[in-house]
């Protein structure tokens, strides 16, 4: 059985400096916050002032966010200084590969989320980062581990980039077609959200009403995952007779209604493609009903837009506010005849038929050519 090592005997983790919002400005070197990393930031601030050098940062560093959103990262855009609920990786413990570390503790990231404390925001306390294990090869077999896992990261980016050309191709053709949705230069007569649709949340469930089989509830991160066209383990439950009551009052999502990310990755948008049962999270994501007036693929896409636009104004100097049922049934949406939506929606779907899984057939391989592959009895296996 291969050793394994704890995080806390890895190296040293030195956690990022609480910026107050005034320190952030225009000029100096940037703040490095949680949404920084992973992409939904808006606002980078800058500070310009003495710090305490150990929140420095540069390329090559790696840094674990370690609240709100958990994750694993390498720094590669130049010197910059680390805000708080982020580590900064300091190897001085023991001999290990860096890439390896990674891609060790990325595996190791559904372990922890399941560790996470709070209730407003989640995180996983010191002590228990620390005695998180990690499988621990001699070196040899770390070099071998990463340069296989490098592999599948550069078919996963090749890929990634295959569908974001082809996600900017759809969004192309649908301004050719009606427009810049915010400035509405085609003009389109216009009306809210609110007069052509539903729109709504659910009804509040407690974690005491969690159970371990019975009707899926979902949260944002199935959502996000969902919109992706991934596919998801459900981690929680409600009873069916509890879903029925629930359904009482608001009624189920249903196929082609439209959810919402509401808090954390603001405006995410999954049409339910499918006719099964499941609930959702009150407050954490929006129902748009689906009806006769609007195709749903049109009006995500339209949405998409609108949204983006949304959290650009809402921004402030350290975040942006919740998306919320009031302004999205504010928001104003084009009254464009139901034949032309009609028209594009059929694009995205002959557009779509390219976005083929090869992904997945291709890291299956690169997993087998690993497990089979001259492999001995002490191979780490994650």
């Amino acid at each position: 059985m291969a050793n394994k090592i704890k995080l806390g005997d890895v190296a040293t983790y030195i956690n990022g400096y609480a910026f107050k919002p005034e320190d952030r400005g225009s000029e100096g070197f940037p703040i490095i916050r949680i949404q920084d990393l992973t992409g939904n930031a808006y606002d980078l601030g800058f500070y310009n002032g003495k710090y305490p050098e150990k929140i420095e940062i540069n390329d090559g560093d790696v840094l674990i966010s370690w609240s709100a959103s958990l994750g694993v990262y390498v720094w590669n855009r130049g010197k910059a200084l680390l805000n708080q609920h982020i580590f900064k990786v300091v190897f001085d413990k023991v001999e290990i590969n860096t890439s390896y570390f990674v891609y060790a503790v990325k595996y190791k990231l559904t372990e922890m989320a399941s560790k996470t404390h709070g209730a407003t925001m989640k995180h996983i306390v010191k002590k228990e980062f620390d005695a998180t294990e990690i499988p621990y090869p001699e070196m040899k077999q770390q070099l071998e581990i990463a340069t296989i896992l490098d592999k599948v990261s550069y078919v996963i980016k090749v890929r990634e980039k295959e569908l974001e050309e082809l996600d900017t191709l759809i969004k192309s053709r649908f301004v050719e077609l009606f427009g810049d949705p915010v400035t509405n230069e085609k003009n389109w007569p216009r009306l809210t959200l609110g007069d052509i649709c539903e729109i709504g949340s659910s009804k509040r469930v407690f974690e005491k009403d969690y159970v371990s089989q019975g009707i899926p509830f979902f949260r944002t991160k199935e959502i996000v995952e969902l919109s992706k066209g991934n596919s998801i383990s459900t981690e929680l439950f409600i009873t069916e007779e509890h879903f029925a009551e629930l359904k009482k009052s608001y009624g189920a999502p249903k196929k082609d209604d439209l959810l919402i990310s509401a808090v954390g990755t603001i405006g995410t948008i999954w049409i339910i493609s499918g006719d099964f049962e499941f609930y959702f999270k009150d407050g954490n994501l929006i129902q748009v009903k689906s009806s006769p007036n609007f195709n749903s693929i049109f009006m995500k896409y339209l949405l998409d837009e609108l949204i983006a636009n949304y959290k650009k104004e809402m921004s402030t100097g350290t975040a942006y506010s919740a998306l919320t049922i009031a302004g999205l049934k504010k928001m104003l949406v084009y009254d464009v005849p139901l034949v032309f939506q009609e028209e594009f929606a059929t694009f995205v779907e002959q557009v779509d038929k390219l976005k083929v899984p090869e992904i997945h057939l291709k890291l299956t391989l690169y997993y087998l050519q690993y497990k089979y592959k001259k492999r001995r009895s002490t191979d780490v296996q994650f």
